[in-house]
């Protein structure tokens, strides 16, 4: 596991859902981390796959 920049960061960024085994799918899942890029996103609960890529932390505003 990764540690990122601040507690709620590394909570959602390494969030596993024990109902739902496609984030997508998951409303408590905000976060996706791309372990191979080491990008960041905010995912887009509307049904699809799409994510918003995002340079800063939501939380402590550290540059990710």
């Amino acid at each position: 596991m990764k540690k990122h920049c601040c507690d709620y960061m590394n909570y959602h960024a390494n969030f596993t859902c024990g109902i739902h085994s496609d984030p997508f799918d998951c409303p408590d899942n905000l976060i996706l981390f791309d372990k191979t890029n080491k990008a960041y996103g905010l995912i887009i609960h509307d049904g699809g796959s799409s994510i918003i890529g995002i340079s800063f932390c939501p939380w402590c505003g550290a540059k990710l």
